[in-house]
């Protein structure tokens, strides 16, 4: 019997081993596949990069070399090094930058991006090249050559070693200083030289995109978590709230207050409000949202009087977003009949009873103050000059914005059709040429036509 059996068995436990075998086989060949792709792709973005880094140093060079005149030449030139920045950044973000020790030259390469960027979109024969600006690229000019000697060496030792990036993943992992790794030591050293550099002057455009906000910038006392307290209490309009108040980033420039809010047993309320000032910089109503049940027109309405009721007049909505049960209405402030575009915060509306249950203010905060709006040099009918003559327009009316190089500016603000697309379109008022072009969705356009 037991022969019987195992006449039986054996065949069917050797089909199963044979199998099994196969199977591991395979799954080893497609994990091996699948390191082999990952190793290439580590591999050809490092050389790259490092192809980029030099060619970034030579353009800087060629912008030098011509003569201090030549507005079209320097143009032409800082073009070429936000394109070459911008791959070189790319290049990086396909590296394992999460571990690599990179994030100073990281930076350094996005600044000299956005300096060239900023540079090259202002009309240069109006205004040149400054001084301080062609000392800036004498300086970026040798700080790149550095960077461009050092990761060439490290691509000559990766070539000639046959290096692995698979191994240095490894060895970042590890976090193992005894067992160093050709690659992150020279990547750590490159970052180690680029943070020691002298401070840049990068110019006011720029430095403005990495200038954090802080408390310098409010007006008003600073604010106790007894302060807090009343504030909270006030906005939720509960005066005997049982209320929680944390200080942040304590003892520092950036100090803020979260307000937590226990509202019946599961439900809560978070707001954050400045230290200086006391203002409120978000809020949140974490309660669970229900089907949706309530339109367009009762969600603005909601979010209207929610602005209303806590002191944030002349706002008008620009935009409208949906997601799931909730719908995000975005708001510009209203001066003198000119919509103030850095004055902006969102509200955000639960649609199964119409509650507003968000405020993201942090930019109408920061931002907020009564500003001299100067008079159109232009008038309408020379800017809608500049508009597409198959443009139906719907609105038009004057927007203060940003600029490319981080200015206000004033401007003639169309929304309109053209090409089955809704469009918003801001016309320099000063120059009448185009500031800013932006599709707009449907739901957009309802918000903005909304009275």
């Amino acid at each position: 019997m037991y022969r019987r059996l195992s006449s039986i068995l054996f065949p069917i436990m050797t089909v199963l081993f044979i199998g099994a075998a196969y199977w591991g086989y395979q799954e080893q060949q497609e994990k091996n596949a699948i390191l082999i792709k990952a190793e290439n792709q580590y591999q050809r973005a490092f050389h790259d990069l490092t192809n980029h880094v030099e060619q970034l140093h030579q353009q800087l060079g060629n912008t030098l070399a011509v003569n201090s005149t030549s507005q079209a030449f320097h143009r032409k030139g800082l073009v070429n090094v936000w394109r070459l920045t911008s791959q070189a950044q790319n290049e990086i973000n396909q590296l394992p930058v999460s571990m690599l020790p990179f994030n100073e030259a990281e930076d350094f390469l996005s600044r000299i991006g956005n300096f060239a960027y900023k540079t090259s979109v202002r009309d240069l024969t109006k205004q040149p090249l400054t001084p301080d600006e062609f000392k800036t690229l004498k300086t970026l000019y040798t700080n790149s050559e550095e960077i461009s000697k050092d990761l060439s060496a490290m691509q000559k030792d990766v070539l000639n070693n046959r290096l692995r990036w698979m191994d240095a993943e490894i060895a970042m992992a590890s976090k193992n200083a005894s067992n160093p790794n050709v690659i992150v030591d020279g990547f750590r050293s490159v970052d180690k030289k680029v943070s020691e550099y002298p401070e840049i002057n990068w110019g006011p455009s720029v430095s403005s995109m990495y200038q954090k906000r802080n408390i310098k910038m409010l007006g008003g006392k600073m604010m106790t978590e007894d302060d807090i307290k009343k504030e909270a209490a006030k906005f939720i309009d509960v005066p005997n709230a049982d209320i929680r108040v944390v200080e942040n980033a304590k003892g520092t420039e950036y100090a803020s207050f979260s307000a937590n809010v226990k509202e019946g047993k599961e439900n809560k309320l978070q707001m954050d409000f400045s230290k200086k000032g006391g203002q409120l910089l978000y809020f949140m109503n974490s309660r669970d949202i229900g089907e949706r049940k309530v339109n367009f027109e009762e969600a603005k309405a909601s979010a209207d009087s929610f602005l209303k009721k806590h002191g944030f007049k002349d706002m008008k909505a620009i935009s409208y977003d949906m997601y799931q049960n909730t719908g995000a209405f975005t708001y510009v402030g209203l001066q003198d009949g000119v919509l103030i575009y850095p004055d902006k915060l969102t509200v955000k509306v639960a649609l199964d009873k119409g509650q507003t249950v968000g405020l993201q203010a942090n930019d109408y905060v920061f931002q907020h103050h009564t500003r001299k709006i100067p008079s159109p040099t232009i008038t309408k009918a020379d800017a809608r000059k500049a508009l597409n003559p198959d443009m139906k327009v719907q609105t038009e009316q004057m927007a203060l914005i940003f600029n490319d190089l981080g200015n206000e500016v004033l401007c003639y603000e169309y929304t309109g059709k053209m090409n089955g697309s809704i469009y918003r379109i801001y016309i320099n008022s000063e120059t009448g040429m185009e500031e800013s072009i932006e599709e707009m969705s449907h739901s957009d356009s309802k918000a903005v036509s909304d009275k």
